[in-house]
């Protein structure tokens, strides 16, 4: 059979302005079965782009296994490097963004990621804290109470008053990643008290945001989790001021604090 030539196109390339797309970067888990598809569902997608690298862990998530992502983010980091600009990445893990420190994060993402804005849902769930007016939550994690110890410490450094605090129990986030929406609306209906101005939900391998608008019905009060907190800072980082779905929570509704995330100067 003859090859058939090949050809340039008469048609010139033409190109739409890159700002026309903000993009963003995350950091996920391995073992991560949740997070991507929650922020790609917060975001709006016409107009957003996530570029995804995964970040080594072995389960149980313990402090220690937590720990050791640390030296590791730095190589996921460059991962995205050629994809700049991007308007923020985002380091899908609570526990280990408490574990490992917020700062100690951010220094290892920006030596290969450059100056980029940094969120972590810790970082993202204070800012969202914030703007709430919240300084009195309930908390819920589907962690072990060995791991969730250090989510109290750290709310009680950034002077978030706690007024209770309940775990499920479990040590590997694809278990966690498999809670039923019932299990999760109880166990947070359960987590709330009358003093508490906000719940919160953590881990970013929790399926949480499909119930926040089911839960803020039932305790009339703001509810934040951890991939609807790191959306809703992704949004606000990526210029998106007005976009507010209503589906997931009444944190969409306010604006971001400022200087919150070390946005490059």
């Amino acid at each position: 059979m003859k090859i058939c030539p090949v050809s340039m196109s008469p048609v010139a390339p033409q190109f739409k302005a890159a700002s026309e797309t903000a993009r963003f970067g995350l950091i996920a888990l391995a073992t991560d079965l949740t997070s991507e598809g929650d922020l790609y569902r917060q975001l709006p997608n016409e107009a957003a782009s996530f570029h995804v690298t995964r970040v080594a862990f072995e389960n149980p998530t313990t402090l220690e296994n937590l720990r050791k992502m640390s030296p590791r983010l730095t190589a996921a980091a460059a991962l995205l490097a050629p994809l700049q600009p991007l308007r923020a990445i985002c380091f899908s893990c609570t526990a280990a963004s408490v574990v490992i420190g917020e700062s100690e994060v951010r220094a290892a993402i920006q030596k290969t990621a450059g100056k980029v804005p940094v969120v972590t849902p810790a970082s993202a769930s204070l800012a969202a804290f914030v703007t709430l007016g919240a300084q009195r939550i309930a908390v819920l994690t589907p962690y072990t109470l060995a791991t969730s110890k250090p989510m109290a410490a750290y709310f009680a450094r950034h002077e978030v008053d706690v007024t209770r605090f309940e775990c499920l129990g479990l040590d590997d986030d694809r278990n966690m990643a498999l809670v039923s929406r019932q299990t999760i609306f109880d166990a947070a209906i359960a987590a709330d008290t009358p003093e508490a101005q906000a719940l919160f939900l953590s881990c970013t391998s929790l399926p949480a945001i499909g119930v926040i608008a089911d839960i803020e019905r039932r305790v009339g009060k703001p509810v934040v989790t951890s991939n609807q907190a790191s959306a809703w800072a992704m949004a606000r980082l990526g210029g998106f001021t007005d976009h507010r779905p209503a589906r997931y929570g009444r944190l969409f509704e306010h604006a971001l604090p400022a200087h919150t995330f070390g946005e490059a100067a």
